[in-house]
């Protein structure tokens, strides 16, 4: 479903990554753990095309990422790829079904369809009633979900999610990874997630440790 090809990316006389190959099926939960500065973070990125490779590249259903021109690059990972991140990274101007609206929105999606559809995962995160609150009005753990709702709004093929549990609480942390694991259960949604959670870790079906930009 998703695999990456002997991706190296270098930053001047720095290697960060080192041929590093990795592949993962449809409805795998996978976690990829690692000291600070193994190279984790800069994997997850090139493999949402946040970032390119010096070498290789990463296919995604048949799709070969980085010969795709800029903007059929961004059409693709809009449609195809869901981002979660450490701190939400919400805008603190929109409310919270407006933030979960975007996505849809820049897909091309009816204001109507996108809000309709923005409603039904808030319904499903327990969130309905905190809909028109803002970031700031919602607690760590609501802000975390509702950028997962955001995430998953134009039904990804894969859930990228870097540090997802790194500024919640022991309790917002169970939460998160009881609702990671009923994506994968319920929806079969492929999760590739980078933590230092060792509770996270342990839920997923594969653990990768990487080690100096490589995977061990």
């Amino acid at each position: 479903m998703i695999e990456a090809k002997n991706i190296t990316k270098k930053f001047d006389s720095l290697t960060v990554l080192e041929g590093v190959n990795l592949k993962v099926e449809k409805g795998e939960f996978v976690s990829i753990v690692g000291a600070s500065g193994a190279g984790k973070t800069t994997l997850l990125q090139i493999l949402g095309s946040l970032d390119s490779p010096t070498e290789g590249d990463v296919v995604i259903n048949d799709v070969s990422l980085f010969s795709l021109k800029e903007k059929e690059l961004s059409e693709f990972r809009n449609k195809h790829i869901g981002f979660v991140f450490q701190f939400h990274q919400l805008l603190p101007e929109f409310t919270a079904v407006e933030n979960i609206m975007i996505p849809a929105l820049i897909a091309g999606r009816k204001s109507e369809e996108a809000k309709a559809a923005a409603m039904e995962l808030l319904q499903y995160l327990n969130l309905s009633e905190r809909a028109k609150h803002k970031p700031n009005e919602l607690s760590g753990g609501e802000r975390q979900r509702v950028a997962v709702a955001r995430a998953l709004i134009n039904r990804p093929d894969v859930l990228l999610a870097d540090e997802p549990t790194g500024s919640l609480d022991s309790k917002n942390k169970e939460e998160l990874n009881r609702l990671f694991l009923d994506l994968r259960s319920k929806f079969n949604q492929t999760l590739i997630v980078v933590t230092h959670d060792m509770e996270m870790a342990s839920i997923s079906d594969r653990v990768i440790k990487m080690q100096d930009g490589r995977i061990l």
